[in-house]
């Protein structure tokens, strides 16, 4: 049994983290701020630290260096980052970015409190009001080395490519350009190759280049000197800096402007970095993974993203297929986080009934992982069994198989196609003249963004009015 001081300020997180500590066999004390806990206990006196970065008074971080030879774990939301990363480098053991998977967290906590160390729990109890514990719940069953990579489940031909090209890739300092549609796992696979390499025990830092304001980005990934910017009443360090020595991952890379299209070339080529307003640059080293769902090349023809960024970000490339063309994946991740979230939660493994597990391999996913996730975790809010049905997942029955069609109703120079981009490519083809975009997209059930996406892949282009 682990003793883990937790020190988070908002009652209700807390109370939930308690919850789900307790469910694991940890003994957890609880603490709203950093003088709390340095007041009623004794810190060198437990097993682990998990601590929110933002907190009253003093912030998270200041535990660092207190608490012996404890692991300090950080929780810390986009805005304190960097603060996490900076503890990360002197000497806290890990930070989890908000929100976060609870099932993630509990791992990130086992990778940290290793059993062959001596449990402090050993230690006479110095601690005010400690908790009674729970017993531990059950482990999860252990998933095959086949199907499973470092967060990526799948066991389908193209994802044991995508596994194998990861193992090679991962030691490697080169740029890694990640492909994929949104909700592939384009941040998952990342994450698994800076797990695997050489940087492993240093900071993982995702950026979403979406995500920020266009105004705000250069200084966000460069940093900026005092008065720079608007605002800046301090200089502060880019992500760049805080990703010192470990992985920064730039998703939807291909959004950034051409202005720090520029910047990020001249960081690829020079390894340094000079902060908005700086007249001097510094150098760092960091292993730059960027992922994007746009098509890049034909974004170098129209001029949106240059030429030489393009070439400089592709030295590796990992394209990663959508659930559609993975057969037998959808299920194979549907089960795992099943037995997952179930372990996270405390309660006994939910299985699926037939018919869902036909419709979840029947279903097209266009919202790929994120969308299967979602409606897993829905099912299993609402299972009140011990079965998770068709209806609690809000999936339609698998659709019965076409009657052929003659072979004169087939496009001509086109042959019959009962794959989902047969049946996307014939339904546009045969609709576009009577139907606008909204109504094709509507009667596919997809979005007009995805619709969109769809034509450009499969070469359909939007007919001339």
């Amino acid at each position: 049994m682990s003793r883990i001081l937790l020190v988070e300020d908002e009652v209700v997180i807390r109370t939930e983290l308690r919850r789900l500590l307790v469910r694991h066999g940890h003994d957890v004390i609880e603490a709203g701020s950093v003088e709390d806990a340095s007041a009623d206990h004794d810190l060198r006196a437990f097993d682990l630290v998990l601590a929110d970065v933002r907190l009253p008074g003093a912030p998270g971080t200041a535990l660092v260096g207190q608490c012996g030879g404890a692991p300090v774990v950080l929780m810390t939301s986009y805005a304190t980052v960097k603060a996490a990363v900076d503890a990360v480098k002197r000497g806290a053991a890990d930070y989890l970015s908000k929100p976060f998977d609870h099932a993630e967290l509990v791992a990130l906590l086992d990778h940290h409190l290793p059993g062959a160390r001596p449990a402090r729990s050993a230690l006479p109890d110095v601690a005010k009001g400690a908790s009674v514990p729970a017993p531990p719940a059950p482990p999860v069953p252990p998933a095959t080395e086949d199907d499973e990579l470092e967060g990526m489940v799948g066991g389908s031909a193209a994802m044991r490519e995508v596994f194998a090209r990861v193992r090679k890739v991962a030691p490697s300092e080169a740029t890694l350009l990640v492909l994929g549609e949104s909700g592939a796992g384009k941040e998952t696979l990342a994450r698994a190759v800076h797990r695997l390499s050489p940087r492993r025990q240093l900071a993982f830092v995702p950026v979403h280049c979406a995500a920020i304001p266009e105004g705000q980005i250069e200084g966000e990934l460069f940093g900026y000197e005092r008065g720079a910017v608007p605002g800046a009443i301090s200089a502060r360090a880019g992500l760049c800096e805080a990703a010192e020595g470990g992985t920064l991952l730039l998703d939807e890379v291909a959004e950034l402007p051409p202005k720090v299209q520029a910047r990020l070339l001249r960081f690829l080529q020079t390894g340094e970095v000079r902060r908005v307003g700086a007249t001097r640059a510094r150098r760092v080293d960091v292993r730059l993974i960027a992922a994007t769902r746009r098509d890049l090349v034909a974004m170098v023809r129209d001029g949106s993203f240059m030429s030489d960024l393009y070439f400089r970000l592709r030295v590796l490339e990992i394209r990663l297929p959508p659930l559609r063309e993975r057969p037998g994946d959808a299920l194979r991740l549907a089960e795992s986080l099943l037995r997952r979230r179930a372990w996270a939660m405390g309660r006994a493994p939910l299985t699926l009934t037939p018919e869902a597990r036909a419709a979840i391999a029947a279903a097209p996913w266009p919202g790929n992982i994120r969308e299967l996730e979602n409606a897993v975790h829905r099912a299993m809010v609402l299972a009140d069994a011990s079965e998770i049905g068709l209806e609690l997942l809000g999936l339609d029955a698998p659709p019965q198989p076409p009657s052929p069609a003659p072979a004169a109703d087939a496009h001509e120079g086109e042959p019959p196609s009962d794959s989902l981009e047969g049946y996307f490519r014939r339904f546009v083809l045969e609709h576009q003249h009577e139907l606008t975009e909204t109504e094709i997209a509507r009667r596919l059930g997809i979005s007009r963004k995805a619709l969109w996406e769809r034509r450009q892949r499969l070469g359909i282009p939007r007919p001339r009015s």
